[in-house]
């Protein structure tokens, strides 16, 4: 992808009209352009370039990717509604409802707030994913976006870089992998891991440099001989050149396969571009009669191309010199679909009619996972992380491609079975699966799938659906998930059936002992007694068998003998305010009227004197006091009384949990406890772990403090200590 630093709306419509002609188009691109420069105006990137230059780049990529005007336009307007002050509807009004829904869908969702980074990522990343399965236009304005962002990030806060640069080959760069699109998935990837890591980075530079004169003289003396022996069998129509490796794959290469630098094969590499697919197959042969090639190298990916479109020859030759190359051989159709994938083959062609609608359905026969992709956005759970974690591993880690018996590609991870096939189909296709061939031949459901084999599933309707065994033969959340719904699908149903049975059988018991008044408060009032925590387990364990009728009516009957305390009479009781001398409590809490209960600060939110707190009276454990803000009684009425701190509290230390959120950096935890020492806290207990970006840092810590005001004073100190973001009391 060019990469030209410093782009013109001028160059932008120059290289847009190289393929869109109609006056209507220009006009819309140059309305969008005008649009976003007004609403942009006064804007400043942290390069301290004008915002628009931000546009202006993202909407030059997606010229060069040969995408349509309203691709084109959107990618102009792209921030407008998130960091402007126009509105999707104005966007609607001046450059229609699909210009608008693209605009939409890559905008940001900076309005929701979410417990924490990781949700709000996974939320973010499924909202664009599943506008991606909606209309594939989306994501190109999002990876044009993003790639501009890569470029520029030199001028973002280390802490920031990494974040973006994390998600960046996390997210990013495995959808433009799946999108067949090469270009910009090196560039992300190697821009990703220059800022993850800096020191690998220059170090794998500095080899490449180092070795580079030497070994373009090698591929160049290779490209001679393979093109002298062409030209003596006469073939004439073809390019051939010398390719770069990129960092990035040359590191993961090093990590993946744990080998040096000099070791890698493949990086001297050479590229043969032809014009048909015979062509292909006869420079291969001619390779192959004059050079030795590497066994286990060679793959055909003509015959049977990646599920990103991705069509090509790669064999793995020894020179006469000793040296190692990889060639690659394939059409140029095939190199711009290796190089921009998806946007190669939805290129934009003037005179086509059909629409987006059309285009789209094309996509998703091209790309055979993206019809499955399609059906998890529509069905996956709503849970982000939940549904962030199925596209990651059936998606973006598929490296399993086996067929069906019509020829379609399933992409599945590692380890997959017929069971993950059959619910990749449909969801019950797996629920009925009874058998399964592979090849031709009958196997075992818990049998490894391999690239290549032809799968074909047997169902029975009258099956009594999946086995919990297969929970353990499963490789793909996508299927683990299906299997799951169904058991508890089914545990719902048998629960519903027991508690129906138990109420019968119960209510038939009282209709023979002449029992009118067995209601389900009665019901409630003596299921703590036979340990049960509902009413509906009680009917359960009834049904079961697991408790006696009889045990059940002799305690209703008993029950019956003394006349409850309702929630009235037990407040009357506790607020009686006749004065008694007042007695010292273990807590340090005053219940006016009652000397005699119990007393227990609640441990959920550890109220400290000064807090403002409340009495809870709970059934046969006395009164618990919790802070008046506690969320646990927030919805209680009946059951809250009077408490109050006593005077002259008597100075004790009351234990009270902290959560510090910061950026992770050496000696954070010696500074946190420094501080809590120097505050005079008691430190109980402390807990630090640096968080799964690998950035920030999460201490939980147990501290004894005196009063509100010595807590008050601790957590302004250690929002002081350098790193830390925030400071939290923890509610249970």
């Amino acid at each position: 992808m060019v990469n030209k630093k410093s782009v013109t709306f001028e160059e932008v419509l120059e290289e847009v009209k190289k393929y869109i002609h109609k006056p209507e188009n220009i006009d819309l691109i140059t309305r969008a352009y005008l649009f976003a420069r007004d609403q942009h105006e006064g804007q400043f990137r942290k390069s301290g370039e004008p915002y628009i230059i931000h546009a202006i780049q993202v909407g030059y990529t997606l010229a060069l990717l040969r995408t349509g005007p309203k691709t084109v336009a959107a990618g102009f307007l792209h921030d407008t509604v998130e960091d402007c002050e126009a509105g999707t509807e104005d966007i609607a009004r001046l450059f229609g409802d699909e210009v608008a829904s693209l605009v939409e869908s890559v905008t940001k969702i900076g309005a929701l707030k979410f417990k924490d980074e990781k949700e709000y990522l996974a939320s973010n990343h499924r909202k664009l994913l599943i506008a991606m399965a909606k209309d594939v236009r989306v994501i190109l304005i999002k990876l044009a976006d993003r790639l501009h962002n890569m470029r520029t990030l030199q001028y973002m806060r280390e802490e920031k870089q990494k974040k973006i640069a994390g998600e960046t080959l996390e997210v990013y760069a495995p959808i433009a992998h799946r999108l067949g699109m090469s270009e910009i998935k090196n560039e992300l990837e190697d821009l990703s891991f220059k800022y993850l890591n800096r020191e690998k980075y220059f170090e794998i530079a500095k080899l490449v440099e180092k070795r580079e004169s030497e070994r373009n003289a090698q591929v160049q003396d290779m490209i001679n001989e393979i093109s002298d022996m062409l030209h003596s069998h006469g073939i004439m129509s073809y390019r051939i050149f010398g390719r770069s490796k990129h960092l990035y794959s040359i590191y993961k290469k090093m990590v993946t396969k744990n080998k040096r630098f000099e070791e890698i094969l493949d990086l001297l590499a050479i590229r043969i571009i032809t014009d048909t697919e015979v062509s292909c197959y006869e420079i291969l042969g001619y390779i192959h009669a004059k050079y030795r090639p590497i066994p286990g190298r060679f793959k055909d990916y003509i015959a049977m191309p990646k599920v990103n479109m991705y069509q090509s020859l790669h064999t793995t030759i020894i020179g006469e010199d000793g040296n190692i190359f990889e060639v690659q051989i394939r059409t140029e159709k095939m190199d711009e679909i290796a190089e921009r994938g998806v946007a190669a083959h939805w290129r934009y062609k003037e005179a086509q009619y059909g629409g987006q609608e059309r285009e789209q359905k094309e996509i998703e026969e091209q790309l055979h996972w993206f019809k499955d992709f399609s059906m998890m956005s529509d069905e996956e759970s709503d849970d982000p992380l939940e549904y962030m974690n199925v596209v990651q591993r059936d998606i973006f880690e598929a490296n399993v491609y086996v067929l069906t018996p019509k020829g379609k590609v399933i992409a599945l991870p590692n380890g997959a079975t017929p069971i993950d096939f059959a619910y990749r189909i449909h969801t019950e296709v797996g629920h009925h699966t009874v058998g399964a061939t592979i090849n031709g031949a009958i196997v075992p459901l818990n049998t490894p799938l391999k690239t290549g084999d032809v799968v074909s599933i047997r169902t029975n309707n009258q099956s009594a659906g999946p086995s919990e065994d297969w929970l353990k033969i499963v490789k793909s959340p996508h299927a683990r998930n299906k299997i799951r719904s169904f058991f508890q699908r089914q545990e719902s149903e048998k629960r519903l059936d027991l508690i129906h049975k138990g109420e019968a059988m119960l209510e038939d018991e009282a209709r023979r002992r002449n029992m009118e008044d067995v209601t389900h408060k009665r019901l409630e009032q003596i299921m703590g007694s036979l340990s049960f925590s509902s009413v509906q387990d009680l009917f359960v364990a009834i049904a079961n068998k697991q408790v006696s009728l009889q045990a059940v009516m002799e305690r209703l009957q008993k029950h019956k003998v003394t006349t409850p305390i309702d929630n009235a009479d037990l407040l009357k009781m506790f607020n009686r305010t006749e004065v008694r001398p007042k007695k010292k409590s273990a807590c340090g809490i005053h219940v006016p009227g009652i000397e005699t209960m119990k007393v227990q600060l609640a441990s959920c939110c550890s109220p400290v004197p000064g807090d403002e707190v409340v009495g809870y009276i709970t059934k046969g454990q006395g009164v618990r006091v919790h802070r008046a803000d506690c969320p646990n009684i927030a919805r209680e009425k009946q059951r809250l009384i009077h408490v109050e701190w006593e005077e002259d509290l008597e100075e004790k230390n009351y234990d009270v949990d902290l959560v510090v959120h910061s950026n992770d950096r050496s000696y954070l935890l010696s500074d946190i406890v420094t501080v809590v020492s120097q505050c005079k806290a008691k430190l109980n207990k402390v807990d630090s772990k640096v968080n799964e970006d690998g950035i920030t840092a999460t201490t939980k810590l147990t501290v004894g403090v005196n009063d509100a005001e010595h807590l008050r004073t601790l957590i302004a100190n250690l929002r002081k200590v350098n790193s830390v973001n925030d400071v939290e009391r923890v509610i249970h």
